[in-house]
């Protein structure tokens, strides 16, 4: 968990920051949903992702690309977990 701790005088400013982070947040999900059609179709048009029983059948090419699919699905999701886990306390101060 990461706490931020916002002092500020200018309420303006500190809403932005938490709606920044929250359309940040909104753009990786909109990133992971991509990936994740992604993934399906390669799915639905070779079964399960399994090397040895792909292997021979499938273009190289087409296994790389999967996998990298995969490692960028887990690294999108890691981001997104840490994002959404962010919290937010604003102290106001003078000036």
């Amino acid at each position: 968990m990461t706490k931020v701790i916002i002092e500020s005088n200018n309420e303006w400013a500190s809403k932005k920051i938490a709606s920044t982070l929250k359309t940040e947040a909104r753009l990786l999900k909109k990133v992971i949903q991509r990936t994740r059609d992604k993934l399906r179709d390669f799915e639905k048009r070779y079964g399960k992702f399994n090397r040895e029983r792909l292997y021979g059948k499938v273009d190289d090419m087409v296994l790389l690309e999967w996998e990298g699919e995969r490692e960028v699905l887990e690294r999108l999701e890691e981001k997104l977990k840490a994002l959404e886990e962010i919290t937010f306390e604003y102290k106001r101060v003078s000036g």
